[in-house]
């Protein structure tokens, strides 16, 4: 197993590899949205509070569930090539971050027009929602950080570090409903635990895997093209654009 991974982690296996796992990762990511548009918007009932608006939830928790799990994919990239060194480590963080930072965004846009008609208001100083603005936020710090430097290796410590202090901030957003007074609802969903209809919970899980389906598919995408910008003055990446030329 070990062996198996040191092979994918050097730079031109993946990149070859990498190809041939992408449409694997694309044809879940479309059939389950499909399906999750369909449990979502036409088999799950409206809310008997919320009505329709309820709808919104099915976009804006896996989103949520995302920011949340993309940030420690990235950090924990980020420590695998601080400490190993592991090329393809770096890479997985770098491209990580732009797309965590999107699905947070959705998550917060999400959760305004969400709140608007159940809050009657865009946006409050809440605990869980000011913990995800503060996730953003990092995110954009660690973009900003690793493009701050010419040099890969420094740009790579740097932006690792940064992403390795923010996981503090992870417990506090799944937890702030529990340990402050929040408008935001607690968890429908845990351990044992599903307090929710069973066709709300199926659109949330359909979604929530197809997003998951999304990004590795785009991490994939965006880890080839660094890994050909990294690795332009090697020998393969050289014979690689000479016999795309031909």
């Amino acid at each position: 197993m070990w062996k198996w991974i040191q092979a994918f982690a050097s730079p031109k296996i993946f990149y070859h590899t990498s190809a041939k796992i992408i449409p694997w990762l694309m044809y879940p990511f479309i059939g389950l949205t499909l399906l999750g548009l369909y449990w979502a918007l036409i088999a799950s009932p409206a809310d008997y509070q919320q009505g329709d608006s309820v709808r919104i939830m099915y976009v804006h928790v896996p989103a949520a569930w995302m920011s949340l799990f993309i940030y420690i994919v990235m950090a924990v990239a980020g420590a695998i090539g601080l400490i190993w060194q592991i090329k393809l480590a770096n890479v997985v963080a770098t491209v990580s971050a732009p797309i965590g930072a999107i699905f947070t965004f959705l998550a917060l846009v999400t959760g305004a027009v969400w709140g608007k008609p159940m809050w009657g208001t865009w946006w409050v100083w809440d605990a869980r929602l000011t913990s995800e603005l503060i996730l953003l936020f990092l995110y954009l710090a660690y973009i900003s950080l690793n493009n701050a430097f010419d040099n890969p290796k420094t740009a790579a410590k740097a932006s690792a570090i940064l992403a390795i202090v923010g996981l503090v901030n992870i417990p506090i957003i799944y937890y702030s409903v529990e340990w402050w007074n929040s408008l935001h609802q607690g968890s429908s969903i845990g351990v044992n635990k599903v307090s929710m209809q069973i066709d709300m919970f199926i659109s949330l899980m359909l979604i929530s895997f197809a997003f998951k389906f999304l990004y590795g598919a785009l991490v994939l995408m965006r880890a080839r093209d660094e890994t050909l910008i990294r690795e332009q003055n090697s020998a393969w990446v050289k014979k690689l654009i000479m016999g795309d030329n031909k």
